[in-house]
C-alpha cells in the first residue's frame, strides 16, 4: 500500500501548531531585520541615507536623554546633565547616551514585522504608531533602570545593559507581536 503524501497545511491545522507556525515567522522576521540592519550599519555605514539616519537618530536620542533625565532626576540626585548627553551621579559614575541609544533600530524592526506579518492594513495603521510609542517608552524606562543600575551599582552596568536591558526591547516587540497575532488580528 502506497503512503499518503502528507497535506502539511492539514496537518499545522489538526495538530494546533499554527501558533508554532506564527512564532517562527516572528523568530525569522526579526532575525532577519536585525541582521539586515547589522550589516546596513556596520558594512554600509549605513548608505545612501548616512546623513539622514545619524540625524534622525541623534535627534531621537537626545530626546530620550531628556525624557530620562526628567524621570531619573525625579528618582535621585544626578549631580550634572548637559548637552553632551552625560549623566554625572554622585558617586563618580558618568552614563553617556548616544546616537545606538535611541531605539530606533527597535521602533523600525517592529514596524517592519507588522508590515510584514499577515494582517488587515486598517488594523496595522494604528497598531504600528501605538507599538512604536509603547518601544519609545520601552527605551526611556531602560535608560532610567541603567541610570540607577550605574548610580548603585556601577560596577553591573555592562552585564545589566547587555544582558538585561537590551533584551527588554524584544521581550516588548514579541508581546506586542502576541498582542497583535491574539487579539487584534483574530478579531476580524
Amino acid at each position: 500500500m502506497a503512503a499518503r503524501p502528507v497535506n502539511i497545511k492539514n496537518f499545522i491545522t489538526s495538530h494546533r501548531l499554527d501558533v508554532l507556525r506564527d512564532v517562527a515567522i516572528f523568530i525569522i522576521i526579526t532575525l532577519v531585520i536585525h541582521f539586515i540592519w547589522r550589516l546596513w550599519a556596520k558594512q554600509f555605514n549605513y548608505a545612501p541615507i548616512h546623513d539622514f539616519m545619524y540625524s534622525i537618530m541623534g535627534a531621537m536620542a537626545v530626546e530620550a536623554y531628556r525624557e530620562s533625565v526628567w524621570v531619573v532626576s525625579g528618582l535621585m540626585d544626578i549631580v550634572r546633565v548637559d548637552d553632551t548627553m552625560h549623566m554625572y551621579f554622585s558617586n563618580g559614575s558618568i552614563m553617556y547616551i548616544n546616537n545606538s541609544c535611541s531605539g530606533l533600530k527597535q521602533m523600525l524592526q517592529f514596524a517592519l514585522l507588522m508590515m510584514l506579518f499577515p494582517g488587515p492594513w486598517k488594523k496595522k495603521l494604528w497598531f504600528i504608531p501605538l507599538g512604536i510609542a509603547i518601544i519609545h517608552l520601552t527605551n526611556v524606562l531602560r535608560i532610567v533602570g541603567l541610570a540607577i543600575v550605574m548610580n548603585n551599582w556601577p560596577w553591573h552596568f555592562n552585564f545589566s545593559h547587555d544582558l538585561i536591558f537590551r533584551p527588554i526591547f524584544y521581550v516588548v516587540i514579541f508581546a506586542l507581536w502576541l498582542i497583535w497575532v491574539e487579539r487584534v488580528h483574530s478579531r476580524r
